[in-house]
């Protein structure tokens, strides 16, 4: 290998040193450096059940619908309730994965100052100062 790493491959046993091709049953890339360094097929190494006859005969029974579910029985069993601290979000900005420390806190960075009229109460982008509809109070109506 070019990093230095001695693996060991055995076609004859299926194994190599990465331990991905025992656990995976697809040869990785050391086992396509082998097969093609000793000019052998690695399709050979390919385990039966990703291959497509293997496939194909999950599809080959026949699939029955499941009909109106207004038919199905009643369901007698125990009602499961999903964990919501473990449901994906995927609209809206990421949480905040870090801890905070002091320099996050509001109070030791002062309070809130606009920066058009100098009230403490808000910023610039709130101040009512900074957002006049136009037309109001400046025309003289004629």
């Amino acid at each position: 290998m070019t990093s230095g790493k001695v693996l060991v491959v055995d076609l004859a046993r299926q194994t190599c040193g990465c331990r991905h091709f025992q656990v995976e049953r697809i040869p990785c890339r050391h086992v396509i450096a082998c097969c093609a360094n000793q000019r052998l097929d690695w399709q050979l190494y390919v385990h039966d059940v990703y291959k497509m006859t293997e496939v194909r005969k999950v599809y080959r029974f026949e699939f029955t619908p499941l009909g109106d579910p207004e038919t199905w029985p009643a369901y007698e069993g125990p009602t499961m309730v999903a964990n919501p601290a473990l449901r994906r979000t995927s609209k809206g900005r990421p949480k905040l994965t870090r801890y905070l420390n002091e320099m996050d806190s509001r109070d030791m960075r002062g309070p809130r100052i606009c920066r058009l009229c100098g009230a403490q109460v808000h910023s610039r982008s709130r101040c009512p100062q900074h957002a006049r509809p136009s037309g109001a109070g400046d025309d003289d109506g004629s």
